[in-house]
């Protein structure tokens, strides 16, 4: 009896027409273009203006990109620059290798950089698109599995991958499919951020650092299923570890935050919400307070002019007696 499994895609390219695009590509950017959408709606409704999400984005998903090649170069080296590698191989993004901690770490900077560009807290802007990053790395997730990399130990489980390629070390079988545990986590942390935010109003950069433990909670365990190459510390993965300490910084975060700074922004982003309006009533209470002044004074005028036509009447009359 054949077991039941998920076949992996017998080629990771897919074609636009005569375009070639390549699945892994393609997953990445179709979670980017998710997490503009649903950080623009969130910063919307936060009080900001359309369009500004995007405007950062522009910052912050380049550098995310290169924060997470770097990562993914520099704790698996020896893939690139050990004997018989070919070192331009670290430039071929398109075939896999991205480091999550990398793309966050760099990508916060870039969005810092266009946040400093527009006067906005980077902290309010990272709650807004949390939800957003969880959802893109669920798709993200599906480039592994384009790539038949990064599956777990091998299983007969009828939702078990199959991997068919034999290139770079893989050997076929069924595998735990890692990427789609990674990939439904991210869902649940997604929907979590967001039922929080709504539920405790989180803000000061809050619902980011939820983001970030609750994905890091999924990624230990999903990391220690992992059967590809890796550095090892004590025994652990060296994702373990990092995941294990990005986990304990957020909390802390968390913590200390909801002490110093409880509750949300009231401003997420100066002159955004009814800047226009309030001009235009300052403009017209001024107006009225100018019209209240000149009306104030034309009776001043009058009461003068009629208090010296009093006295000009009485001194007639006292001459005439």
């Amino acid at each position: 009896m054949e077991l039941a499994y998920i076949p992996s895609p017998s080629s990771g390219v897919l074609y636009l027409g005569p375009v070639p695009l390549r699945g892994y590509a393609f997953c990445i950017i179709i979670g980017v273009f998710v997490a503009v959408w649903l950080g623009n709606k969130r910063w919307i409704a936060r009080g900001g203006r359309a369009g500004t999400v995007a405007d950062i984005a522009v910052w912050a998903v380049p550098f995310g990109l290169i924060g997470g090649r770097l990562y993914h170069v520099i704790t698996d080296y020896q893939l690139y620059f050990s004997e018989g590698r070919d070192w331009v191989d670290a430039f071929k993004i398109w075939e896999g290798g991205l480091g999550i901690w990398g793309a966050i770490a760099l990508g916060a900077l870039g969005a810092w950089i266009g946040c400093r560009r527009r006067g906005i807290p980077l902290p309010a802007y990272a709650d807004a698109i949390a939800p957003g990053i969880a959802f893109a790395q669920a798709i993200g997730r599906w480039g592994n599995w384009f790539n038949q990399e990064l599956y777990g130990r091998p299983t007969d489980v009828p939702w078990a991958v199959e991997i068919t390629s034999s290139a770079a070390g893989r050997e076929p079988g069924t595998y735990h499919p890692t990427f789609l545990y990674e990939s439904l986590w991210c869902v649940g942390v997604a929907l979590l951020v967001i039922w929080a935010d709504r539920r405790f109003k989180l803000g000061h950069g809050r619902a980011f650092a939820l983001y970030v433990a609750g994905y890091c909670a999924g990624r230990f365990w999903i990391e220690y299923m992992r059967v590809d190459e890796a550095h090892h510390i004590l025994g652990l993965r060296l994702n373990n570890w990092t995941a294990l300490l990005v986990f304990l910084l957020a909390v802390l975060y968390i913590v200390l935050s909801a002490r110093k700074r409880p509750g949300r922004e009231d401003v997420v982003e100066p002159g955004a919400s009814g800047g226009e309006a309030d001009g235009a009533e300052g403009g017209s209470a001024e107006g009225v307070e100018k019209k209240d002044e000149g009306e104030s004074s034309d009776a001043g005028e009058d009461a003068k002019s009629d208090v010296a036509e009093d006295a000009k009447d009485g001194a007639g009359s006292a001459k005439k007696s």
